[in-house]
């Protein structure tokens, strides 16, 4: 039997054991709350928690859109919080009650007030402390609300430097700014938007990168911060990708030459904007007469129903002499799936999987139900002498906020050496 599916069977049976423990529980929150105590309500938790964990197994095991995966792994692991934060109160109740079960068969004398007769007007303590647990378990939820008010355009800088034996001198030192993923679609307060491009334009980026999804499905999503977004500039240039959203496949077109007239529409604007968008193709980057390559290709992603137009073959035309080549490409996946094979790639910039929107992310620690989903799904990632870094995205899609994991302004430092922490490994 494979071993995933013998884990997951291991796993169902916890679940189902932790939720017959949660649900007598729950039935002992109050005498006064009769719908916890009424088989109905029994039937219905059981149905729901069968429903979720028969979620978990197709997001697993089944091939569905990475949407679908995403919201079952967050709405899973949401409720399993709350639930875990639920189990303690339960388990200091029945710690209770076995020693009071001790006391008496022991025949004890009990307090004046004893513990398992409240004082007179006194919540009872199995009620008072079920309540209580249903309030640490509905933290998770308020935090998605909370993730909605503070989240959503809490920008976050993210400082990297960006080790590449191969730089040349003249390069060493200069700054690279990334953005991805704005989904202007989803924005609902422009005045926050702009002090994040404000955010960015403060660091002084010699060049920048953004790696994709520009908006959720049309072009005309744009037309309100197009004005915003012109305003990122850097002395080098600005490149760009599309993402999986920007080709409008998520949308029901009336023709395709409507479709058509979109994703043109939408490369206009990347043009408006003074943006140079790199589409299978390269450029070369010149500073004091030496030279490195910018590669981007087309989405590719190695997921269900993502658009793979990508070509990195073609992007690395013409570039052998060149002998630093950044890659520009919008879904992580490409890079274990291709761009492996391509050693020719010292580092690739994607965006995509926007962290999820929800988990946590500390200095020396990061957590989201997306790395079910993407092995490489935040920050810095190698495999021999190549490079990936993945930005959790500058805007939202879906839920409409954050928690955890903030969106991120990265800003990298080039360093014409080797990375010192694999020195210190090898040595």
């Amino acid at each position: 039997m494979d071993s995933q599916l013998i884990v997951m069977l291991a796993l169902s049976v916890g679940l189902i054991l932790a939720d017959m423990y949660i649900i007598s529980g729950i039935r002992g929150i109050s005498k006064k709350w009769k719908i916890t105590r009424s088989a109905s309500f029994t039937v219905a938790y059981w149905i729901f928690s069968f429903f979720l964990l028969t979620g978990l197994y197709c997001a697993i095991f089944f091939k569905l859109t990475i949407g679908v995966k995403g919201a079952i792994l967050m709405i899973f692991f949401i409720v399993w919080i709350a639930k875990v934060l639920f189990l303690p109160f339960i388990v200091v109740d029945d710690v209770r009650r076995y020693f009071l079960y001790r006391a008496r068969k022991n025949n004890k004398p009990e307090p004046e007030f004893p513990a398992s007769q409240p004082a007179p007007d006194a919540i009872p303590r199995s009620a008072f402390l079920m309540k209580a647990g249903l309030v640490a378990g509905a933290l998770p939820l308020a935090s998605l609300t909370f993730g909605i008010i503070s989240g959503a355009y809490d920008y976050q800088i993210q400082r990297r430097t960006l080790y590449l034996p191969n730089l040349p001198k003249k390069f060493d030192g200069i700054k690279l700014g990334q953005l991805s993923d704005i989904h202007s679609g989803s924005f609902y307060n422009k005045k926050a938007v702009l002090g994040g491009v404000e955010m960015l334009m403060r660091e002084k980026a010699d060049f920048i990168f953004f790696t994709g999804d520009l908006v959720n499905n049309k072009s005309d999503e744009m037309r309100e911060y197009q004005d915003i977004f012109s305003k990122v500039k850097a002395p080098l240039g600005v490149y760009s990708s599309l993402g999986n959203h920007d080709y409008g496949d998520y949308h029901i077109w009336p023709s395709p030459e409507a479709k058509k007239k979109n994703l043109d529409d939408l490369k206009a604007t990347h043009k408006n904007m003074g943006w140079d968008l790199i589409l299978n193709s390269n450029r070369r980057l010149k500073v004091d007469g030496e030279e490195i390559g910018i590669l981007g290709v087309e989405n590719w992603g190695s997921m269900s129903r993502f658009p793979k137009y990508g070509r990195v073959d073609l992007a690395l035309e013409n570039t052998d002499d060149l002998p630093v080549k950044l890659l520009l490409s919008h879904d992580p996946s490409h890079w274990r799936a291709q761009v492996l094979n391509y050693k020719q790639v010292d580092m690739m910039f994607s965006g995509h999987t926007h962290g999820m929107q929800f988990g946590v992310k500390t200095a020396n620690f990061q957590w989201s139900p997306i790395q079910y989903v993407y092995k490489e799904w935040s920050g810095f990632y190698r495999e021999g002498n190549q490079q990936l870094y993945v930005n959790t995205g500058y805007g939202f899609l879906g839920y409409p906020g954050r928690v955890g994991i903030l969106p991120e302004i990265t800003i990298f430092t080039l360093k014409a050496s080797a990375d010192p922490a694999l020195k210190s490994k090898l040595s």
